[in-house]
């Protein structure tokens, strides 16, 4: 990660929020957040990047409570944001922006929404739209959560992505991990019949969270039943291979060993029977994992994960 040694943008200007309001998000709002506020300072590049266009790229959006909450009465006509109408495609957690900047590169017909609320992670996107020159990227600073629930029509967008999310090791931080039943609930009401959600993970046991979340949905149906199951599952390998000791290229942090322990699925009636069954059998039995989605470069931080010996999981869902 770049050292961010510049002033973040001023108050009054293109970025009007007071980061400082944020120290603790989950103070602010009902449910837990997927997120800590991070440094909203940029180096000199970045600053300029977006001093040039956070006017064009980044859309303001109503407030409530907190710098990246989104007002209960904020509505958007995405067309007119856009200036056209188009399929959409939401990058939910887009990081340094390289899957949102190549998804709208593979999709010029697409518009392509990032949803982020780090703010050298919106500078970097600006300077990836600028050297590609792209027409068709907007970007909200904001909770994903709230933006689904606030700004976006029931049926209105054509796939959801989610790469990477905080992971959240600890048992008593499962709670602010983003891909959760509500979660599903909210991507199923803003994709379109036929819409597709696609997501990956380096943390096998989240891969694993995620796959039950949405293999237990009504409205989903995985695009890839069965796949990759058995000795060809990553699971599998991870398991087999002890794999996991380290998150990106540093040590896990304490408790870790707990976190891992919980991490096997506990199926409804089985409880710790089918615990106790995963601990003598490693081999990933459902499988349902996606090939590697050709649209989703290697990005930073994946390749951190490589170099560490992590495992990635892919998986695409259908809203039926």
């Amino acid at each position: 990660m770049t050292e961010h040694t510049a002033p973040a943008p001023s108050a009054d200007a293109a970025h009007p929020h007071d980061h400082n309001t944020e120290k603790d998000p989950a103070l602010h709002r009902m449910e837990p957040v997927s997120f800590v506020r991070r440094g909203a300072r940029l180096t000199s590049g970045k600053q300029a990047v977006w001093d040039r266009l956070a006017d064009t790229v980044l859309v303001d959006v109503p407030r409530h409570r907190a710098a990246t909450s989104v007002s209960p009465d904020a509505h958007l006509d995405w067309g007119a944001v856009f200036g056209r109408e188009a399929p959409l495609l939401v990058d939910v957690g887009s990081g340094l922006g390289e899957s949102t900047a190549q998804g709208a590169a593979d999709r010029p017909d697409w518009n392509v929404l990032s949803v982020e609320v780090y703010v050298p992670g919106l500078a970097a996107l600006m300077a990836q739209v600028e050297h590609r020159g792209l027409t068709n990227v907007r970007a909200v600073e904001a909770n994903a959560p709230e933006l689904l629930d606030q700004l976006l029509e029931p049926g209105s967008v054509g796939e959801v992505w989610v790469f990477f999310p905080d992971p959240w090791h600890k048992k008593r931080h499962h709670k602010r991990r983003l891909v959760s039943p509500a979660f599903a609930d909210r991507v199923a009401r803003v994709l379109a019949p036929g819409g597709v959600l696609r997501l990956a993970t380096d943390w096998s046991g989240y891969a694993v969270q995620m796959r039950e979340v949405l293999e237990a949905h009504p409205e989903f149906e995985n695009l890839f039943p069965g796949r990759a199951s058995g000795e060809d599952s990553p699971l599998t390998r991870v398991r087999r291979e002890g794999r996991e000791l380290e998150v990106g290229a540093q040590p896990l942090p304490a408790g870790w060993e707990d976190a891992a322990a919980e991490e096997r699925p506990l199926r409804a009636g089985l409880g710790e029977a089918v615990a106790a069954s995963e601990a003598e059998d490693p081999v990933d039995h459902e499988g349902g994992w996606a090939p590697r989605f050709e649209g989703r470069p290697v990005t930073s931080f994946e390749a951190k994960s490589q170099r560490a010996g992590r495992l990635v999981f892919d998986l695409a869902y259908r809203r039926r």
